[in-house]
């Protein structure tokens, strides 16, 4: 109990001593030496990435705030800015809140219908909601100028988020069945086979002022797989399966066999912006509710598939090939975050020296060693990059650089992924789903059943 009161009072001051949006400072020195076992020290870390969704949730919808300065403000988008991706793992991370007792389940069920009721009445398009939503109005904020439309992706995101609400309170009371009928109705309508353009493939965008000029067929290996089983599993607007393999597959030519760092590649991460490998958000998104232990299609054994991309980052920071300070066994994960000069897409082969907490801490299934590495060295050495919300977005020691912002993007898979390698239940929870386990059937996959 001292220990963690100790610890609390070192967050304070961390928290409230440092004003600045961004930090220069010796990052490499710690203020304290935190000690704390390894189950300890996950519970502290998912309370404090819980808490961004809960605490820091937009008091009028619930939802997600779609970025955090560690005194609660809003220092780039429009204030009152909710995100629908982010807020999909922001609904997993509430479940997690009650696994692990920080609210109960109806002070959950409260806070659900809040969300749900706001997402009924907010804009939508074809059933899809934008990236970007006003929480006070439930209206568009563009999240650049042409997208102001229906986001797909995104809506994958917060289904997935929407749909494991569900299986947690399907067999409860009633008022929590009302709830689940809700959420099964906003499933129905969003009309995936329609963002197809009869063209075979899913289309990520389409505005009602500028209709399909953001021209973004999504096809390749990236973060995007639970759009097309989703799209799949749709109980009122499904893709077929040709869909599934002409477009996110491509006839095939998904599959790699080449190798990085000496490991197999297995997809094709080429097809985007040439790059032999992606960021580690790839690894994370679509599989915070859907379980790659066991899945398999015609294309992938997808949990040797993430077990490499994570082993490659990791091997990535050990061979240090630019020789980045701090980089090493400890300190490693590159992905989208944050950067020294503006929001970057950080990978082995796009490496600007910084360091992303979220791409090793949301690797723990994949990685549990090396994630555990990490997170003992951000806590026990580095205390000045953790704040309120748990570790900020992202550092650099070789540029002597954070930031103290966070983003619901990165911040929502830390809890929930963590979670799926402590217990699995989020895992178990989506994967119950009949009509995802339908989708999974259509297009060819083999899957591990939660009953």
């Amino acid at each position: 109990m001292k220990i963690k009161l100790l610890f609390l009072a070192i967050l304070f001051l961390v928290v409230f001593n440092c004003k600045e949006d961004t930090q220069k400072s010796d990052v490499m020195d710690s203020k304290a030496s935190i000690v704390l076992d390894d189950e300890a020290l996950l519970d502290t870390i998912q309370k404090q990435t819980f808490n961004y969704f809960w605490d820091g949730a937009e008091p009028n919808s619930g939802l997600a705030p779609e970025r955090l300065h560690m005194d609660n403000i809003y220092p780039t988008s429009p204030k009152h800015t909710v995100t629908t991706g982010g807020t999909g793992f922001g609904m997993m991370a509430i479940l997690v809140g009650v696994k692990r007792g920080f609210i109960t389940r109806e002070e959950a069920f409260n806070h659900f219908v809040k969300m749900i009721d706001f997402l009924e009445k907010a804009d939508r398009f074809h059933g899809a909601w934008p990236h970007w939503l006003n929480g006070q109005t439930g209206k568009v904020y563009p999240f650049s100028k042409k997208d102001n439309g229906g986001d797909l992706v995104e809506t994958a995101f917060l289904i997935q988020g929407m749909l494991t609400v569900a299986e947690y309170f399907k067999n409860g009371n009633e008022e929590e069945q009302k709830l689940v009928a809700k959420i099964n109705k906003l499933w129905s309508e969003v009309e995936w086979d329609w963002y197809t353009k009869d063209e075979g493939v899913l289309y990520w965008h389409w505005s009602p002022e500028y209709n399909w000029e953001m021209n973004f067929p999504v096809g390749g290996y990236n973060e995007c797989l639970i759009m097309y089983v989703l799209a799949a599993a749709s109980p009122t607007h499904p893709i077929n399966a040709d869909v599934y393999h002409k477009g996110w597959a491509r006839n095939g030519a998904i599959v790699s066999n080449g190798t990085y760092y000496g490991e197999d590649l297995i997809l094709d991460y080429y097809e985007h912006d040439a790059s032999p490998i992606g960021p580690l958000f790839w690894a994370h998104y679509s599989y915070t509710g859907l379980n790659p232990k066991g899945l398999s299609d015609t294309y992938a054994n997808y949990w040797k598939l993430l077990e490499n991309h994570a082993k490659i980052h990791h091997k990535h920071a050990i061979e240090n090939p630019h020789n980045y300070k701090g980089y090493g066994d400890s300190i490693w994960g590159l992905t989208s975050s944050y950067s020294i000069k503006g929001y970057k897409g950080h990978r082995p082969d796009k490496d600007l020296g910084v360091v992303s907490p979220t791409a090793a801490l949301s690797s723990f299934p994949y990685a549990p060693k090396a994630s555990m590495k990490m997170l003992k060295k951000l806590y026990k050495d580095h205390d000045s990059l953790i704040g309120k919300y748990g570790p900020y977005d992202a550092f650099s020691f070789q540029h002597n650089w954070y930031t103290p912002r966070y983003l619901a993007i990165d911040q929502g898979p830390i809890p929930v992924m963590i979670e799926n390698y402590r217990s699995g239940i989020i895992w178990d929870l989506f994967m119950k789903n009949e009509d995802v386990q339908k989708g999974l059937d259509k297009l060819g996959f083999t899957y591990t059943k939660s009953e």
